[in-house]
Parts: structure tokens; C-alpha cells; sequence
């Protein structure tokens, strides 16, 4: 476990730029020791639902930038922490089958309580 103060990301509206700049800021972190993580609260819990895409895949490939599932399974594989709001999937109408694969589900309450006095909060 590092000692460095963790950083913890709540997306708070189903937008896939908010995903994209969340999962960068994430495994910015991460790539420093930082312990990283983000919750989707809300309907925000789609924008984890397979096959996962997003109106600006096609710009970010044409730039040479990952597309949202790179991406997310490049954070995932820095050992980020994805978690998604029970309440918001079943806002969504999805189970959690539906999810990408690693990513648990879970409530505001649990992941509140799990930041760390020094830890930073952002909210997207």
C-alpha cells in the first residue's frame, strides 16, 4: 500500500468526455503511486455498460489517443479501481453482467468511507 494520499473520482453525470478526463487524471496518479479510484453515480453506471464506446472514440483514435475501453483497461491495468453505483445501474436498467469485466459494484456510502483524511475527492 503506498503511502501517498489516494485519489478518488466521482462522475456524476453520464458523459463519456467526464469518463475519458476521470480515467486520465486516474492513471496520471496511478503512474505516480497514488492510489487510485473512480465511482459512476447515477445513470453515469451506462457509461460501463458492454460493448463500452463514446461519441469522441473516433476523434481520440485519429489523434493516436486511446478510445474509451483502451482506455479504461489501460487505467484498469494500473490498478485503478472502477466501481459502479448499485442504484444507478438499476436507474439504468442494467445488471451486473452487464459490466465491464473487474468492475465491482457498489454505493456512495462504502466509497465515501473509504477516503482517507489526505486523500484528494474530484468531483466530474
Amino acid at each position: 500500500m503506498s503511502d501517498l494520499p489516494g485519489l478518488s473520482i466521482i462522475i456524476a453525470a453520464a458523459d463519456g468526455e467526464r469518463l475519458y478526463a476521470a480515467l486520465e487524471a486516474a492513471a496520471a496518479a496511478a503512474a505516480l503511486g497514488r492510489p487510485s479510484r473512480i465511482f459512476l453515480q447515477g445513470a453515469a453506471a451506462a457509461l460501463l455498460r458492454t460493448p463500452v464506446s463514446f461519441d469522441g472514440d473516433e476523434a481520440r483514435r485519429g489523434a493516436g489517443q486511446p478510445d474509451l475501453v483502451s482506455l479504461i483497461a489501460e487505467a484498469m491495468a494500473m490498478d485503478v479501481r472502477l466501481i459502479v453505483c448499485q442504484s444507478g445501474m438499476a436507474l439504468v436498467g442494467m445488471s451486473a453482467s452487464e459490466l465491464v469485466p473487474q468492475v465491482r459494484a457498489g454505493g456512495l456510502v462504502s466509497f465515501l468511507a473509504d477516503v482517507g483524511p489526505d486523500d484528494q475527492l474530484i468531483v466530474y
